[in-house]
């Protein structure tokens, strides 16, 4: 027999969320030491990964985290959180599979709902180059053992029953690399996750904490200056975003990267209705549904180096105008607000992982719009780089010295405008 549900549970959780006073702090304040074993620059997803991995898988506790601002507060707060691994090299497909891997565990490792939702992700295919391009990646993936494969129009208006699928379209959709395993996740709540999981661990977390120069003597680290004052430090991880260029100057590296501006906007919530995340390269725009029934739409980077972090009448334009040719549907819903984001971009699309000429400093830079979903393992390998003093085999690939080995890793048919 069904029972009623207790109205008496419902006004109890409300007046213990409004009225309790005394909630412990997610993670701590602590003062700045004079000297650590490790000190990561950037409190996004990545340094927090690194230190929550640095603690939990090497026993290095001594470990301090600084952000200028508040943890998340650059390109981990700005992202989509659009997750997923079928790339095109397979250097890159076995990289975002571990993560992941790591992504779908991430909840119970921590002890902290990320909320990741699984959604399919399909990337459109309009001509018959990138059809081709799709078939690729699609071989590409299952050599590696990821799922994914080449599905025609058919299919996709049953996944997506809201996409013009019609010979007649503007721009026609001949097919789809679909990747099942793809989805999205809640970005604040694994910067929170990590953030609280190494604190737990030991580790010092600053915010408000500029990093202004970085000391170095004979070819290695010696130190850092902040703000609040001097670190002495033997190591240095370098994992901002939009800035990375900034702060490895510092050190007298030099980064083949271009900082550009990245808008995404958000709709007004609608009852749920887009299962998978849509993406097309040919118009350069992507859209998800969240969990509370807004719409996430963005596009590819601007098309011009800047520091700028403000919306534009211009994108907003475009981005619905793209967004119609695809769902014609939408053309009522209201959008609410945009953003932006700045992104670090490589020439050939890939990361830059690992050690530099200067001894003891490390990068994680370089992520350009998909920086988000390898936060887990960009954390775990950069972890494993610091504390072995050699880049683990999964980060190998993308060394700094492979600009000037020729030794690139094109990811540019995967990762321009996939996110």
């Amino acid at each position: 027999m069904m029972t009623k549900p207790s109205r008496y549970s419902a006004f109890s959780l409300l007046r213990h969320g409004i009225g309790h006073s005394g909630w412990p702090r997610a993670w701590r304040s602590h003062p700045l030491k004079p000297s650590y074993d490790v000190v990561i620059i950037g409190g996004g997803v990545h340094g927090l990964a690194a230190a929550y991995y640095l603690a939990v898988n090497h026993g290095i506790r001594d470990v301090a985290v600084l952000d200028k601002s508040y943890l998340g507060s650059g390109g981990s707060g700005r992202n989509t959180a659009i997750l997923r691994s079928n790339y095109l090299t397979p250097e890159g497909v076995r990289f975002y599979d571990r993560s992941m891997r790591l992504y779908r565990h991430l909840a119970s490792d921590l002890n902290f709902n990320v909320m990741f939702s699984r959604r399919g992700h399909l990337t459109l295919a309009h001509n018959d180059g990138s059809l081709r391009t799709m078939r690729w990646r699609a071989e590409v993936n299952k050599l590696q053992g990821v799922d994914s494969e080449v599905i025609g129009p058919g299919e996709i208006k049953k996944l997506v029953p809201h996409l013009d699928t019609s010979a007649g379209a503007r721009y026609p959709i001949l097919g789809a690399l679909y990747h099942p395993p793809g989805g999205i996740i809640r970005h604040d709540a694994v910067v929170w996750g990590y953030a609280r999981a190494a604190d737990a661990n030991g580790v010092h977390l600053h915010q408000d904490t500029e990093v202004t120069g970085i000391e170095t003597r004979d070819g290695r680290v010696t130190g850092v200056r902040t703000t609040r004052g001097d670190i002495s430090t033997p190591a240095v991880l370098n994992c901002t975003a939009g800035w990375s260029t900034l702060i490895s100057d510092m050190a007298g590296v030099d980064l083949p990267v271009t900082t550009s501006p990245l808008q995404a906007a958000v709709t007004e919530p609608v009852r749920p209705f887009l299962d998978a995340v849509v993406v097309s390269g040919t118009l350069h725009v992507y859209v998800s549904q969240t969990d509370r029934g807004e719409l996430v739409f963005g596009a590819s980077v601007d098309p011009f180096t800047s520091y700028s972090m403000r919306g534009s009448l211009e994108f907003a334009e475009g981005l619905a105008g793209h967004v119609l040719e695809l769902m014609p549907a939408l053309s009522r819903m209201r959008l609410l607000r945009q953003w932006a984001g700045l992104c670090d971009m490589t020439p050939d699309f890939s990361p830059i992982m690992g050690p530099t000429p200067v001894d003891g400093f490390y990068v994680d830079v370089g992520w350009g719009t998909y920086g988000f979903k390898a936060g887990p393992v960009s954390g775990e390998a950069m972890a494993d780089c610091i504390a072995h003093q050699r880049p683990p085999e999964i980060i190998s690939a993308f060394g700094l010295d492979r600009f000037t080995e020729g030794r690139l890793v094109g990811e540019k048919g995967a990762a321009a405008v996939g996110h």
